[in-house]
Protein backbone atom coordinates (compact mmCIF):
# COMPACT_ATOMS: atom_id res chain seq x y z
CA UNK A 1 0.00 0.00 0.00
CA UNK A 2 1.32 3.45 -0.92
CA UNK A 3 -0.24 6.49 0.74
CA UNK A 4 0.41 9.99 -0.58
CA UNK A 5 -1.22 12.35 1.93
CA UNK A 6 -1.53 16.06 1.30
CA UNK A 7 -1.55 18.26 4.44
CA UNK A 8 -3.64 18.56 6.45
CA UNK A 9 -3.58 14.77 6.46
CA UNK A 10 -5.69 12.41 8.50
CA UNK A 11 -4.12 11.01 11.65
CA UNK A 12 -1.79 8.02 11.16
CA UNK A 13 -4.21 5.88 13.17
CA UNK A 14 -7.02 6.84 10.76
CA UNK A 15 -4.84 6.19 7.73
CA UNK A 16 -4.27 2.59 8.85
CA UNK A 17 -8.01 1.92 8.78
CA UNK A 18 -8.40 3.61 5.37
CA UNK A 19 -5.54 1.56 3.93
CA UNK A 20 -7.02 -1.63 5.34
CA UNK A 21 -10.40 -0.90 3.73
CA UNK A 22 -8.86 -0.22 0.31
CA UNK A 23 -6.59 -3.27 0.54
CA UNK A 24 -9.50 -5.56 1.45
CA UNK A 25 -11.66 -4.20 -1.38
CA UNK A 26 -8.91 -4.56 -3.99
CA UNK A 27 -8.15 -8.12 -2.95
CA UNK A 28 -11.79 -9.21 -2.76
CA UNK A 29 -12.71 -7.65 -6.10
CA UNK A 30 -9.47 -8.73 -7.82
CA UNK A 31 -9.08 -5.25 -9.29
CA UNK A 32 -5.79 -4.91 -11.20
CA UNK A 33 -5.37 -1.52 -9.54
CA UNK A 34 -7.38 0.66 -7.21
CA UNK A 35 -6.77 4.34 -6.52
CA UNK A 36 -8.62 6.21 -3.78
CA UNK A 37 -8.68 9.56 -2.03
CA UNK A 38 -10.52 11.29 0.80
CA UNK A 39 -11.45 14.98 0.81
CA UNK A 40 -12.33 17.05 3.88
CA UNK A 41 -13.26 20.73 3.82
CA UNK A 42 -11.98 21.07 0.26
CA UNK A 43 -8.59 19.46 0.88
CA UNK A 44 -7.35 16.01 -0.08
CA UNK A 45 -6.39 14.54 3.29
CA UNK A 46 -5.51 11.00 2.26
CA UNK A 47 -4.58 9.04 -0.87
CA UNK A 48 -4.03 5.35 -1.25
CA UNK A 49 -3.35 2.94 -4.08
CA UNK A 50 -3.24 -0.80 -4.46
CA UNK A 51 -2.16 -3.07 -7.31
CA UNK A 52 -0.59 -1.95 -10.56
CA UNK A 53 -1.69 -0.56 -13.90
CA UNK A 54 -0.49 -1.99 -17.19
CA UNK A 55 0.48 0.57 -19.78
CA UNK A 56 2.66 -0.01 -22.82
CA UNK A 57 3.44 -3.48 -21.53
CA UNK A 58 4.99 -2.27 -18.27
CA UNK A 59 3.62 -2.75 -14.78
CA UNK A 60 3.56 0.28 -12.51
CA UNK A 61 1.85 1.56 -9.40
CA UNK A 62 -0.74 4.25 -10.10
CA UNK A 63 0.26 7.71 -8.89
CA UNK A 64 -1.80 10.74 -7.96
CA UNK A 65 -1.68 11.74 -11.66
CA UNK A 66 -2.89 8.41 -13.09
CA UNK A 67 -6.21 8.76 -14.89
CA UNK A 68 -9.04 6.25 -14.87
CA UNK A 69 -12.24 6.33 -16.84
CA UNK A 70 -15.04 7.61 -14.58
CA UNK A 71 -18.08 6.51 -16.60
CA UNK A 72 -21.38 7.86 -15.32
CA UNK A 73 -19.81 10.26 -12.84
CA UNK A 74 -19.70 12.30 -16.06
CA UNK A 75 -23.49 12.64 -15.75
CA UNK A 76 -23.16 14.75 -12.61
CA UNK A 77 -21.09 17.32 -14.54
CA UNK A 78 -23.53 17.30 -17.45
CA UNK A 79 -26.37 17.91 -15.00
CA UNK A 80 -24.44 20.82 -13.47
CA UNK A 81 -24.15 22.41 -16.93
CA UNK A 82 -27.93 22.18 -17.32
CA UNK A 83 -28.49 23.71 -13.86
CA UNK A 84 -26.20 26.59 -14.80
CA UNK A 85 -28.39 27.26 -17.83
CA UNK A 86 -31.47 27.16 -15.61
CA UNK A 87 -29.86 29.65 -13.20
CA UNK A 88 -29.27 31.99 -16.12
CA UNK A 89 -32.89 31.74 -17.26
CA UNK A 90 -31.90 30.07 -20.52
CA UNK A 91 -34.24 27.14 -19.83
CA UNK A 92 -36.93 25.93 -17.46
CA UNK A 93 -36.53 22.46 -15.98
CA UNK A 94 -40.26 21.87 -16.39
CA UNK A 95 -40.18 22.49 -20.14
CA UNK A 96 -40.14 19.66 -22.68
CA UNK A 97 -36.67 19.16 -24.07
CA UNK A 98 -38.16 19.59 -27.53
CA UNK A 99 -38.62 23.28 -26.79
CA UNK A 100 -34.84 23.58 -27.11
CA UNK A 101 -33.87 20.54 -29.21
CA UNK A 102 -36.89 19.98 -31.45
CA UNK A 103 -35.14 17.57 -33.81
CA UNK A 104 -34.26 15.07 -31.08
CA UNK A 105 -36.04 11.93 -29.89
CA UNK A 106 -38.53 11.94 -27.01
CA UNK A 107 -39.15 15.67 -27.42
CA UNK A 108 -42.05 15.58 -24.94
CA UNK A 109 -39.83 14.51 -22.04
CA UNK A 110 -39.19 17.33 -19.59
CA UNK A 111 -35.68 18.50 -18.81
CA UNK A 112 -36.28 17.62 -15.16
CA UNK A 113 -37.47 14.14 -16.14
CA UNK A 114 -34.31 13.51 -18.15
CA UNK A 115 -32.07 14.75 -15.34
CA UNK A 116 -33.79 12.59 -12.71
CA UNK A 117 -34.24 9.40 -14.78
CA UNK A 118 -37.96 9.88 -14.37
CA UNK A 119 -38.96 10.42 -18.00
CA UNK A 120 -39.39 6.72 -18.77
CA UNK A 121 -36.80 6.66 -21.57
CA UNK A 122 -34.99 3.45 -22.56
CA UNK A 123 -31.91 2.67 -20.50
CA UNK A 124 -29.64 2.43 -23.54
CA UNK A 125 -29.62 4.05 -26.98
CA UNK A 126 -30.75 1.99 -29.95
CA UNK A 127 -28.00 0.36 -32.01
CA UNK A 128 -24.81 -1.49 -31.05
CA UNK A 129 -23.52 -1.58 -27.46
CA UNK A 130 -22.62 2.10 -27.19
CA UNK A 131 -19.91 1.79 -24.52
CA UNK A 132 -17.86 -0.58 -26.68
CA UNK A 133 -18.58 0.90 -30.13
CA UNK A 134 -17.24 3.95 -31.99
CA UNK A 135 -19.53 6.82 -31.07
CA UNK A 136 -22.19 8.07 -33.44
CA UNK A 137 -23.11 11.67 -34.21
CA UNK A 138 -26.18 13.18 -32.63
CA UNK A 139 -27.92 13.09 -36.01
CA UNK A 140 -27.29 9.34 -36.18
CA UNK A 141 -28.60 8.98 -32.63
CA UNK A 142 -31.78 10.78 -33.64
CA UNK A 143 -32.23 8.62 -36.74
CA UNK A 144 -31.79 5.44 -34.68
CA UNK A 145 -34.75 6.44 -32.51
CA UNK A 146 -37.24 7.35 -35.19
CA UNK A 147 -40.63 6.21 -33.93
CA UNK A 148 -39.22 5.05 -30.59
CA UNK A 149 -41.46 5.06 -27.53
CA UNK A 150 -40.73 5.41 -23.80
CA UNK A 151 -40.54 2.15 -21.89
CA UNK A 152 -42.45 3.63 -18.95
CA UNK A 153 -44.96 6.43 -18.54
CA UNK A 154 -43.32 9.75 -17.58
CA UNK A 155 -43.06 10.05 -13.81
CA UNK A 156 -44.21 6.47 -13.21
CA UNK A 157 -40.99 5.55 -11.43
CA UNK A 158 -37.22 5.87 -11.52
CA UNK A 159 -35.69 4.16 -14.56
CA UNK A 160 -31.99 4.81 -15.15
CA UNK A 161 -31.38 6.04 -18.68
CA UNK A 162 -28.01 6.65 -20.33
CA UNK A 163 -29.89 7.88 -23.39
CA UNK A 164 -31.40 10.73 -21.37
CA UNK A 165 -27.94 12.19 -20.81
CA UNK A 166 -27.00 11.95 -24.47
CA UNK A 167 -30.02 14.18 -25.14
CA UNK A 168 -29.12 16.53 -22.28
CA UNK A 169 -25.62 16.89 -23.68
CA UNK A 170 -27.12 18.00 -26.97
CA UNK A 171 -29.31 20.48 -25.08
CA UNK A 172 -26.15 22.00 -23.58
CA UNK A 173 -24.52 22.19 -27.00
CA UNK A 174 -27.51 23.97 -28.57
CA UNK A 175 -27.90 26.56 -25.83
CA UNK A 176 -24.15 27.18 -25.46
CA UNK A 177 -23.48 27.03 -29.22
CA UNK A 178 -20.39 24.89 -28.59
CA UNK A 179 -19.48 21.18 -28.34
CA UNK A 180 -20.23 19.56 -24.98
CA UNK A 181 -16.57 18.69 -24.42
CA UNK A 182 -15.64 22.38 -24.71
CA UNK A 183 -18.49 23.56 -22.50
CA UNK A 184 -17.71 21.15 -19.66
CA UNK A 185 -14.07 22.23 -19.73
CA UNK A 186 -14.81 25.96 -19.86
CA UNK A 187 -17.65 26.00 -17.34
CA UNK A 188 -16.49 23.41 -14.80
CA UNK A 189 -13.11 21.75 -15.27
CA UNK A 190 -10.99 24.87 -15.72
CA UNK A 191 -12.70 26.98 -13.01
CA UNK A 192 -12.43 24.11 -10.51
CA UNK A 193 -8.79 23.37 -11.36
CA UNK A 194 -9.60 19.85 -12.59
CA UNK A 195 -6.63 19.80 -14.96
CA UNK A 196 -6.38 15.99 -14.99
CA UNK A 197 -9.99 15.49 -16.07
CA UNK A 198 -10.12 15.12 -19.85
CA UNK A 199 -12.30 13.89 -22.68
CA UNK A 200 -9.74 11.33 -23.88
CA UNK A 201 -7.05 9.59 -21.81
CA UNK A 202 -3.88 11.57 -21.21
CA UNK A 203 -0.78 9.81 -19.92
CA UNK A 204 -0.30 8.53 -17.34
CA UNK A 205 -3.53 6.57 -17.44
CA UNK A 206 -4.68 3.08 -16.52
CA UNK A 207 -5.71 0.55 -19.13
CA UNK A 208 -9.11 -1.05 -18.74
CA UNK A 209 -9.40 -4.76 -18.03
CA UNK A 210 -11.86 -7.51 -17.37
CA UNK A 211 -10.72 -10.36 -15.14
CA UNK A 212 -11.43 -13.93 -16.22
CA UNK A 213 -13.62 -15.31 -13.45
CA UNK A 214 -12.03 -18.77 -13.29
CA UNK A 215 -8.38 -18.00 -14.03
CA UNK A 216 -7.65 -14.47 -12.84
CA UNK A 217 -6.13 -13.58 -16.23
CA UNK A 218 -6.60 -10.05 -17.53
CA UNK A 219 -8.48 -9.34 -20.75
CA UNK A 220 -8.02 -5.89 -22.30
CA UNK A 221 -11.16 -3.80 -22.79
CA UNK A 222 -11.60 -1.17 -25.54
CA UNK A 223 -11.35 2.60 -25.02
CA UNK A 224 -13.92 4.15 -27.36
CA UNK A 225 -14.85 7.75 -28.09
CA UNK A 226 -18.59 7.57 -27.35
CA UNK A 227 -19.56 10.49 -29.57
CA UNK A 228 -23.09 11.74 -28.95
CA UNK A 229 -23.28 9.65 -25.78
CA UNK A 230 -20.17 11.26 -24.27
CA UNK A 231 -22.19 13.38 -21.78
CA UNK A 232 -23.35 10.11 -20.21
CA UNK A 233 -19.95 8.53 -19.52
CA UNK A 234 -16.93 9.70 -21.51
CA UNK A 235 -14.60 11.49 -19.08
CA UNK A 236 -11.28 10.37 -17.58
CA UNK A 237 -10.09 11.69 -14.24
CA UNK A 238 -8.06 11.13 -11.06
CA UNK A 239 -9.12 10.79 -7.42
CA UNK A 240 -7.65 14.20 -6.59
CA UNK A 241 -9.56 15.93 -9.40
CA UNK A 242 -12.81 14.26 -8.39
CA UNK A 243 -12.18 15.40 -4.82
CA UNK A 244 -12.34 18.93 -6.20
CA UNK A 245 -15.73 18.09 -7.70
CA UNK A 246 -16.97 16.65 -4.40
CA UNK A 247 -15.75 19.76 -2.60
CA UNK A 248 -17.80 21.84 -5.03
CA UNK A 249 -20.89 19.77 -4.29
CA UNK A 250 -20.36 20.31 -0.55
CA UNK A 251 -19.39 24.00 -0.60
CA UNK A 252 -20.23 25.43 -4.05
CA UNK A 253 -18.12 28.22 -5.54
CA UNK A 254 -18.61 27.87 -9.30
CA UNK A 255 -22.17 26.55 -9.10
CA UNK A 256 -24.85 28.42 -7.19
CA UNK A 257 -25.88 26.98 -3.81
CA UNK A 258 -29.43 26.76 -5.20
CA UNK A 259 -28.26 24.66 -8.14
CA UNK A 260 -26.39 22.19 -5.92
CA UNK A 261 -29.34 21.96 -3.53
CA UNK A 262 -31.58 21.16 -6.49
CA UNK A 263 -29.15 18.51 -7.71
CA UNK A 264 -29.09 16.90 -4.25
CA UNK A 265 -32.86 16.99 -3.71
CA UNK A 266 -34.54 13.59 -4.28
CA UNK A 267 -36.61 13.54 -7.45
CA UNK A 268 -37.19 9.84 -8.16
CA UNK A 269 -36.47 6.53 -6.50
CA UNK A 270 -36.60 2.81 -7.08
CA UNK A 271 -39.15 1.20 -4.74
CA UNK A 272 -37.07 -1.97 -4.76
CA UNK A 273 -34.43 -0.08 -2.75
CA UNK A 274 -36.93 0.35 0.10
CA UNK A 275 -35.97 3.96 0.76
CA UNK A 276 -32.23 3.34 0.98
CA UNK A 277 -31.48 5.67 -1.91
CA UNK A 278 -32.88 8.09 -4.45
CA UNK A 279 -31.83 10.18 -7.44
CA UNK A 280 -31.78 13.95 -7.65
CA UNK A 281 -30.81 15.98 -10.70
CA UNK A 282 -27.66 14.22 -11.85
CA UNK A 283 -26.73 12.98 -8.38
CA UNK A 284 -27.27 9.64 -6.71
CA UNK A 285 -28.34 9.99 -3.07
CA UNK A 286 -27.72 7.17 -0.63
CA UNK A 287 -28.56 6.86 3.05
CA UNK A 288 -25.61 6.19 5.39
CA UNK A 289 -26.93 6.00 8.93
CA UNK A 290 -28.09 9.51 9.81
CA UNK A 291 -26.24 10.94 6.81
CA UNK A 292 -27.13 11.24 3.15
CA UNK A 293 -24.24 10.91 0.70
CA UNK A 294 -24.46 12.64 -2.67
CA UNK A 295 -22.44 11.66 -5.72
CA UNK A 296 -22.40 9.08 -8.47
CA UNK A 297 -21.01 5.75 -9.50
CA UNK A 298 -19.67 4.88 -12.91
CA UNK A 299 -18.66 2.02 -15.14
CA UNK A 300 -17.23 1.73 -18.63
CA UNK A 301 -15.53 -1.28 -20.24
CA UNK A 302 -12.63 -2.13 -17.92
CA UNK A 303 -13.34 0.58 -15.34
CA UNK A 304 -15.38 1.17 -12.20
CA UNK A 305 -15.65 4.45 -10.29
CA UNK A 306 -17.42 5.94 -7.29
CA UNK A 307 -17.38 9.46 -5.81
CA UNK A 308 -19.59 10.49 -2.88
CA UNK A 309 -19.63 13.29 -0.31
CA UNK A 310 -21.43 14.02 2.94
CA UNK A 311 -22.42 17.60 2.20
CA UNK A 312 -22.99 18.44 5.87
CA UNK A 313 -19.48 17.56 7.05
CA UNK A 314 -17.65 18.16 3.78
CA UNK A 315 -16.06 14.69 3.95
CA UNK A 316 -16.05 12.73 0.70
CA UNK A 317 -14.27 9.82 -0.93
CA UNK A 318 -13.34 8.74 -4.46
CA UNK A 319 -12.54 5.21 -5.61
CA UNK A 320 -11.30 4.39 -9.13
CA UNK A 321 -10.37 0.94 -10.46
CA UNK A 322 -9.47 -0.57 -13.82
CA UNK A 323 -11.72 -3.60 -13.61
CA UNK A 324 -15.03 -4.44 -15.26
CA UNK A 325 -16.88 -5.90 -12.29
CA UNK A 326 -16.71 -7.01 -8.67
CA UNK A 327 -16.01 -3.75 -6.80
CA UNK A 328 -18.90 -2.06 -4.96
CA UNK A 329 -18.21 1.57 -5.85
CA UNK A 330 -20.98 2.76 -3.56
CA UNK A 331 -19.98 0.80 -0.47
CA UNK A 332 -16.23 1.53 -0.46
CA UNK A 333 -16.53 5.36 -0.61
CA UNK A 334 -19.12 5.12 2.17
CA UNK A 335 -16.71 3.04 4.27
CA UNK A 336 -13.91 5.57 3.77
CA UNK A 337 -16.20 8.49 4.70
CA UNK A 338 -17.55 6.75 7.79
CA UNK A 339 -14.02 5.77 8.85
CA UNK A 340 -12.84 9.37 8.82
CA UNK A 341 -15.92 10.65 10.63
CA UNK A 342 -15.71 7.88 13.25
CA UNK A 343 -12.02 8.35 14.02
CA UNK A 344 -11.89 12.12 13.55
CA UNK A 345 -15.36 13.42 14.49
CA UNK A 346 -16.59 16.88 13.61
CA UNK A 347 -16.00 19.55 16.22
CA UNK A 348 -19.11 21.65 16.78
CA UNK A 349 -18.81 25.35 16.08
CA UNK A 350 -18.44 27.47 19.19
CA UNK A 351 -21.67 29.04 20.38
CA UNK A 352 -21.68 32.81 20.73
CA UNK A 353 -24.41 34.96 22.27
CA UNK A 354 -26.91 36.88 20.16
CA UNK A 355 -26.03 40.58 20.24
CA UNK A 356 -29.23 42.01 18.78
CA UNK A 357 -32.67 40.87 17.62
CA UNK A 358 -34.28 41.86 14.31
CA UNK A 359 -37.40 43.99 14.55
CA UNK A 360 -40.50 41.99 15.34
CA UNK A 361 -38.75 38.96 16.84
CA UNK A 362 -39.18 39.79 20.53
CA UNK A 363 -42.98 39.75 20.42
CA UNK A 364 -43.06 36.40 18.55
CA UNK A 365 -40.93 34.28 20.85
CA UNK A 366 -42.70 32.13 23.42
CA UNK A 367 -45.44 29.51 23.32
CA UNK A 368 -48.07 29.29 20.56
CA UNK A 369 -50.79 26.70 20.18
CA UNK A 370 -52.01 24.88 17.09
CA UNK A 371 -55.27 23.70 18.52
CA UNK A 372 -54.13 22.21 21.81
CA UNK A 373 -50.60 21.33 20.65
CA UNK A 374 -47.98 23.74 21.99
CA UNK A 375 -45.11 25.07 19.88
CA UNK A 376 -42.27 27.13 21.34
CA UNK A 377 -40.99 29.90 19.09
CA UNK A 378 -37.35 30.84 19.63
CA UNK A 379 -34.74 32.86 17.75
CA UNK A 380 -31.76 30.66 16.80
CA UNK A 381 -29.54 33.48 15.64
CA UNK A 382 -30.59 33.41 12.01
CA UNK A 383 -34.22 32.25 11.88
CA UNK A 384 -37.36 31.88 13.94
CA UNK A 385 -37.77 28.23 14.94
CA UNK A 386 -41.10 26.72 16.04
CA UNK A 387 -40.59 23.44 17.92
CA UNK A 388 -43.35 21.16 19.18
CA UNK A 389 -43.28 18.91 22.24
CA UNK A 390 -42.75 15.97 19.84
CA UNK A 391 -39.63 17.57 18.34
CA UNK A 392 -41.27 18.71 15.12
CA UNK A 393 -39.65 21.95 13.98
CA UNK A 394 -40.45 24.67 11.46
CA UNK A 395 -37.95 27.45 10.69
CA UNK A 396 -38.83 30.81 9.17
CA UNK A 397 -36.90 33.75 7.71
CA UNK A 398 -38.30 37.26 7.92
CA UNK A 399 -39.60 38.43 4.55
CA UNK A 400 -41.51 41.58 5.55
CA UNK A 401 -42.67 43.63 8.56
CA UNK A 402 -45.26 41.00 9.51
CA UNK A 403 -44.47 38.08 7.21
CA UNK A 404 -42.07 35.15 7.46
CA UNK A 405 -41.20 32.48 4.88
CA UNK A 406 -40.78 28.79 5.71
CA UNK A 407 -37.27 27.41 5.25
CA UNK A 408 -37.72 23.66 5.59
CA UNK A 409 -39.98 20.64 5.79
CA UNK A 410 -43.75 20.89 5.63
CA UNK A 411 -43.66 24.69 5.76
CA UNK A 412 -40.99 25.19 3.08
CA UNK A 413 -41.94 28.25 1.03
CA UNK A 414 -45.13 28.82 3.02
CA UNK A 415 -45.94 32.23 4.50
CA UNK A 416 -46.42 32.87 8.20
CA UNK A 417 -48.45 36.04 8.59
CA UNK A 418 -48.70 38.01 11.84
CA UNK A 419 -52.34 39.11 12.27
CA UNK A 420 -52.79 42.18 14.46
CA UNK A 421 -55.69 43.74 16.28
CA UNK A 422 -56.71 47.34 15.66
CA UNK A 423 -54.51 48.45 18.56
CA UNK A 424 -51.45 46.83 16.94
CA UNK A 425 -51.11 43.89 19.33
CA UNK A 426 -50.86 40.38 17.90
CA UNK A 427 -54.14 38.48 17.63
CA UNK A 428 -52.74 35.25 16.15
CA UNK A 429 -50.42 33.81 13.53
CA UNK A 430 -51.83 32.64 10.19
CA UNK A 431 -49.73 29.83 8.75
CA UNK A 432 -51.23 28.53 5.53
CA UNK A 433 -54.77 29.25 6.94
CA UNK A 434 -53.98 27.47 10.24
CA UNK A 435 -54.34 29.68 13.30
CA UNK A 436 -51.64 29.67 15.98
CA UNK A 437 -52.79 31.34 19.19
CA UNK A 438 -51.26 32.15 22.57
CA UNK A 439 -53.87 30.04 24.37
CA UNK A 440 -55.50 26.91 22.89
CA UNK A 441 -58.35 27.85 20.56
CA UNK A 442 -58.39 31.47 21.72
CA UNK A 443 -62.10 32.43 21.65
CA UNK A 444 -61.23 35.93 20.45
CA UNK A 445 -59.71 34.53 17.26
CA UNK A 446 -62.03 33.62 14.33
CA UNK A 447 -61.17 29.91 14.12
CA UNK A 448 -63.31 27.93 11.62
CA UNK A 449 -65.63 25.48 13.36
CA UNK A 450 -65.33 27.26 16.69
CA UNK A 451 -63.32 26.20 19.72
Amino acid sequence: MISEPTPPAVLPSTAVHLEAAVAAAQAASRAPSLSAAVVRDGEVVWRGVRGSTVRSGEKARPTAETQYRIGSITKSLTAALVLQLADEGALDLGDPVGAYVPEGPFADATVRGLLSHGAGLPAEPAGPWWERSPGSTYEELVAAHTGASPVLAPGERYHYSNLSYGILGRLVEVLRAAPWREVVAERLLVPLGMSRTTYAPTAPHADGFSVEALTGLLVAEPHQDTGAMAPAGQLWSTPSDLCRWLAELARPTVLSPQAVTAMATPQSADPDEKGAGAYGLGLRLTVAGERVLAGHGGSMPGFLAGAYVDRDSGVGAVVLANTAYGLDVGALPRTLIETVLAHEPEIAAEWTPVTELPDGVRELVGTWHWGHQPFVAAWDGSALAFTSDTGREFRFAQSGPDTWTGLSGYQLGETLRVVRRTDGTISHLDLGTFCYTRIPYDPSVPIPGGA
